[in-house]
């Protein structure tokens, strides 16, 4: 299989620049992987087809207002710094534009108040960024901005702050959504929860590496950047109570499914246990997957990493069919778009 198999052609109209104006208003399509059958419906009706004893795993990372706009001391030229982690002692690993032009030592002024300093280059864009004398959080709070997708060339707005956020993020850590769960709301989690389906939570901290295109003719050359994932007993109590029963474990998003099969793997078959660590986890066709029984998920960009792991759950043939059929009826696509449901 070439990363060309994963090419297909969306028209930029498709592309969601915004958010829906209610979160359970964005389409829903079905896809059946028994037979291959496809149907549309709202999101607001996803409980219609989850089922009693079946277990909602979400992720519970929360955006952080990682995306910063400065300009070089001196010169005043303008500077983008996406904080992707923190590495030590208030030093931060970070993408920065223009790469070339950022050397190590330099300073870069953050608003009227803060000022960083490249105190390491790594490879490519990325550099290791020093906050002397002021807390990053701090920082980040003031003038940091909601790190919305590459492709979404607008300035972040207020509301931004809001959609751009699970209804349920807990535990401060992505620079990127996992979008699939923004499609919830408190409402309908309720109502999920009334017709007898558990949520269980686990995070897994998503990075800038879930934009990136798979660039290599061969996708398995390509190098997933390590996210860092939390799953606790709880969790991987439910889990595995489910399992036990007959349940489903529905999974909200690839970032829930890269992680539960993570945890698969390190837990050498057998119940789920809890842990914590870094994945570069990378799923492509074939998988055979240990604990995902159907996944809600939105539609990803062409030849990226996350369209692979779909392909991988309900084959690459029928998700073709099923992007080709939200192509003609006019879904939204990628971060802000509609979802998928994969039983």
């Amino acid at each position: 299989m070439r990363t060309d198999d994963f090419e297909y052609h969306l028209p930029e109209s498709l592309i969601a620049f915004v958010p829906a104006k209610r979160r359970e208003q964005s389409r829903l399509l079905v896809l059946e992987r028994a037979d291959g059958a496809i149907s549309h419906a709202q999101f607001k009706s996803i409980a219609e087809y989850l089922k009693v004893g079946d277990l909602l795993v979400i992720n519970d990372t929360k955006v952080i207002k990682a995306r910063l706009e400065g300009r070089k001391q001196g010169t005043g030229g303008k500077v983008e710094i996406l904080l992707v982690r923190e590495v030590g002692n208030g030093r931060w690993e970070a993408l920065v534009s223009p790469s070339r032009r950022l050397k190590t030592g330099m300073d870069v002024l953050l608003g009227d108040k803060y000022k960083c300093v490249i105190a390491e280059r790594l490879d490519g864009a990325k550099r290791v960024i020093e906050f002397p004398g002021v807390d990053v959080q701090t920082v980040i709070a003031d003038v940091g901005q909601v790190p919305l997708p590459p492709y979404i060339k607008r300035p972040p707005q207020e509301s931004d702050i809001e959609r751009y956020q699970t209804v349920y993020a807990r535990k401060e850590g992505s620079v990127a959504a996992p979008t699939a769960g923004l499609h919830f709301s408190d409402e309908l989690l309720r109502r999920i929860r009334d017709k007898g389906v558990e949520i269980a939570s686990l995070t897994l901290h998503v990075g800038p590496g879930t934009f990136l295109p798979v660039k290599t003719d061969d996708p398995g050359e390509h190098v997933l950047d390590a996210e860092y994932f939390e799953i606790d007993e709880a969790c991987c109590r439910s889990i595995n109570t489910a399992r036990r029963d007959g349940g489903r474990v529905v999974a909200v998003g690839t970032t829930s499914v890269r992680t539960l099969e993570t945890v698969a793997e390190r837990s050498g078959g057998g119940d789920l246990k809890p842990q914590s660590g870094w994945t570069h986890k990378f799923i492509l066709p074939p998988y055979d997957f240990q604990v995902v029984d159907a996944l809600i998920t939105n539609f990803h960009l062409p030849r990226s990493t996350l369209l692979m792991l779909v392909c991988a759950f309900a084959g690459r043939d029928l998700i073709m069919k099923a992007y080709d059929e939200a192509v003609v009826e006019k879904y939204r696509f990628f971060s802000y778009g509609d979802a998928m449901l994969i039983v």
